[in-house]
């Protein structure tokens, strides 16, 4: 080919490039106002829903809560919310103790409640700790009330912290093409959006080449009308299947509409303003190219996956048969309403053949009542913020027999208070004899052998990691807990997850491989560097990073590129103590100290309720021979979170090293008492008691064990018993036996024949 017919292709190439990468020109935003001539039915749907109202500038139109010099009293002091003219003003306390007047300059949400905001000079807006109990009078509504009654000044969720800062915690799901803008240096705002309330772009995308494809319509669809994702349900036909109750999907295909609702229905970490769905090919999109979403922890979630803590629905959806079967979030909802597309007693029954649910087969409760609907029994009610109901959408069966065994909740007993589990699971067996959920193997019981550290929870653990029964983020949860239980059938269960298509799967990995050292952990995780997911090869970086001293040239080179991205998200976030403590944590393993202080510093400046960025801090000072500056840091830390169990333990550690053991005995014991069941506590404790009194050392122990059911703490009391020749020792052998070996057992038997216990 001639270098003239070579330029020729190259530009011919290059133009195309240009006109049809969806990743060279971006749409812009445009506003709602636009949709309104062509799409007035769904907006008119859209005016007044859940999306609409999420955030509104505070005027007479949106504010609904008493502001006629209405009063409410807390904790015997008088809060008073009153009008300026036209403006909302509230008088309530701030973080000095002082009672100030704070305008309110924006509404969030409406019903059952509205909670209002106050801008502050440095561009933060903060919610206030009184919200409106919007829901009707008989049923306890319009009322002020506080939302977090036992809430402290040192708590991350105080009105003026960091847990009500609208601009990194609510912003990005309340309103449209939210721009944070934080500036790091002067730790101040200049948040944009633009439109203040969740539009129609907010789901769509930007729709500048929508409005272009509309002008045209020359015969083609193009990609999506214009638009960069697919918001249609994944399965267009369900059909009827002999011998099943349900329908079944025809076909299931992947559409963007689970990652588009998921961006804000879920319980995440934002990673960038890029949001996932706007990626160039529809086959790459994910969540996780700009969000990292919470696996099922035992903070979120009951050991069983029934939500506990707010969930946004995400992780129990993504749990369900639901949504494994291609069920997508408009298959039960109104996509602009935000409300039930049909009557709840009929949504069900689209795929549920009606006639095999009925009361006399299904429900065993009175027809037309509460008790039975469908999802009185499949999707219990969780209450937030004092009056706000949410459902659970992992539609689980209710499993008594676990309820029984290892305590999780069930909507039997909710109901029948005046009953126990095994009354329940007694009835349960009777109307469904032959069901083959009763007694069924369960995650459940593997999730809870990991809470208490039974010694066989790791290859329970392993198992569900690798049942492809299971729902990828049940199997990715179980992955993550293993971080605890290094073992070979860890080594195969992780090894197996790194390769897997699934990304909550290849996510659960990076965590669940922190029990290996720095060799074992690069050889496991180190393939997810290339991964195409960015939160999975980012927090991949983020984990190797530690390890950056003992890396070769080769590994380091591999790493650098990935880290610099995840050091970007560490960036983005740095309005938070988590993301500077992290940038610490990686120019510290890189050896750039002075550099690592400053990070650290800087989340105690920003943040300074955020107990890592103390602890972290105070180990770098160890690290560089000063123990005591260490130690005061510490000191600085417990005082700004006097709720911390951990900056006492870590404190307590500090003292040891100074060999100030009794000041470090009384730090130990004030951290179990702050965390009462931290079985790692009461071990430490128990261990520097042995000095000063044997009796309150070997119960520590003995704490350590009925929390943990960990052997080595028994073996610990045992041994404590012993050197002080208790007459509990032979009792303590004696249940150890039941997990320790027989030369164990027999050692410690010689010792006790040797001494007179009293």
């Amino acid at each position: 080919m001639t270098k003239k017919k070579l330029t020729y292709v190259f530009l011919v190439m290059w133009v195309n490039i240009m006109l049809f990468s969806p990743t060279v020109f971006s749409a812009d935003f445009i506003g709602s106002e636009s949709c309104i001539d062509c799409h007035k039915e769904a907006v008119d749907a859209w005016q007044g829903s859940d999306h609409d109202m999420a955030m509104k500038h505070a005027d007479k139109s949106s504010v609904l809560g008493n502001f006629d010099d209405a009063t409410f009293e807390f904790e015997g002091k008088t809060n008073r919310f009153f009008k300026k003219g036209k403006e909302y003003w509230v008088n309530i306390e701030g973080p000095d103790g002082q009672f100030h007047d704070y305008k309110i300059s924006y509404t969030f949400g409406f019903e059952p409640l509205q909670q209002y905001m106050v801008e502050f000079d440095d561009g933060r807006i903060q919610l206030i700790p009184f919200a409106w109990d919007s829901r009707h009078k008989s049923q306890g509504g319009q009322r002020w009330y506080h939302l977090y009654p036992d809430m402290e000044k040192t708590d991350e969720f105080y009105w003026t912290n960091t847990g009500q800062n609208w601009n990194f915690m609510c912003a990005d799901c309340h309103s449209t093409n939210v721009q944070k803008n934080y500036d790091s240096e002067k730790n101040s705002y200049e948040t944009s959006w633009s439109e203040i309330n969740v539009s129609c772009e907010a789901c769509h995308g930007p729709a500048s080449e929508h409005i272009k494809w509309s002008k045209k319509q020359e015969g083609s669809t193009g990609l999506h009308y214009g638009f960069d994702r697919d918001l249609s349900k994944s399965v267009k036909e369900w059909v009827f299947k002999q011998g099943s109750s349900i329908l079944q999907p025809k076909a299931i295909r992947k559409t963007d509409q689970i990652t588009v609702c998921a961006q804000c229905h879920s319980r995440r970490t934002q990673l960038n303003e890029a949001q996932a769905h706007t990626k160039g090919d529809l086959e790459e999109r994910s969540l996780l190219d700009s969000y990292l979403p919470s696996l099922i922890t035992p903070e979120l979630y009951h050991n069983d996956g029934q939500i506990y803590d707010e969930d946004y629905v995400y992780g129990s959806f993504m749990q369900s048969k639901m949504a494994k079967k291609g069920v997508t979030c408009t298959n039960c909802h109104d996509p602009h309403t935000t409300k039930l597309s049909i009557p709840e007693e009929a949504i069900c029954s689209q795929c549920h053949i009606a006639s095999e649910y009925t009361p006399e087969k299904h429900t065993f409760h009175l027809a037309n009542t509460e008790a039975s609907q469908c999802t009185t029994c499949h999707m219990p009610e969780t209450v937030y913020m004092g009056v706000d109901a949410r459902r659970d959408h992992s539609w689980q069966i209710p499993r008594l027999d676990l309820s029984k065994n290892i305590g999780t909740p069930n909507v039997c007993t909710q109901c029948h208070d005046d009953k126990d589990d095994v009354w329940a699971d007694e009835q349960v067996g009777q109307w469904f004899p032959d069901s083959p959920y009763r007694n069924q193997q369960h995650f459940a019981v593997a999730f809870y052998a990991s809470d208490i550290q039974y010694r066989g929870a790791g290859d329970a653990l392993s198992y569900t990691a690798q049942d492809a029964k299971q729902a990828g983020i049940i199997r990715g949860s179980a992955l993550q807990r293993l971080s605890a239980f290094p073992s070979k059938n860890t080594l195969v269960a992780l090894g197996r997850a790194v390769k897997n298509n699934d990304e909550l799967i290849r996510l659960g990995a990076i965590q669940g491989s922190a029990g290996y050292e720095a060799f074992d952990r690069w050889q496991i995780i180190s393939p997810l560097l290339t991964d195409p997911v960015l939160a999975i090869r980012t927090e991949t970086a983020g984990a190797l990073a530690a390890y950056w001293p003992e890396l070769n040239p080769l590994q380091r080179e591999q790493l650098a590129p990935v880290l610099d991205e995840y050091i970007e998200i560490q960036k983005f976030n740095s309005d938070r103590g988590f993301g500077r403590t992290n940038l610490g944590n990686v120019y510290r393993a890189q050896g750039e100290l002075v550099k690592a202080e400053e990070a650290y510093l800087g989340a105690i400046e920003i943040e300074p309720y955020f107990v890592n960025s103390y602890v972290n801090l105070a180990d770098l000072y160890r690290s560089q021979g000063n123990e005591n500056k260490g130690y005061e840091i510490l000191r600085k830390g417990i005082k700004a979170q006097p709720n911390s169990g951990a900056l006492r333990y870590s404190a307590g550690l500090s003292l040891l090293r100074l060999n100030q053991k009794a000041e470090a005995a009384d730090r130990f014991k004030q951290a179990t008492q702050i965390e009462k069941q931290n079985a790692q506590y009461w071990y430490v404790y128990g261990l520097s008691m042995e000095s000063f009194n044997g009796k309150q050392a070997a119960d520590a122990l003995g704490r350590a064990f009925g929390i943990s059911g960990n052997p080595q703490h028994l073996f610990a009391q045992c041994d404590m018993l012993l050197k002080y020749q208790s007459n509990k020792a032979k009792a303590c052998i004696n249940e150890l036996q039941k997990y320790a070996p027989a030369n164990m057992i027999n050692s410690l038997n010689q010792r006790l024949n040797q001494v007179s216990p009293h």
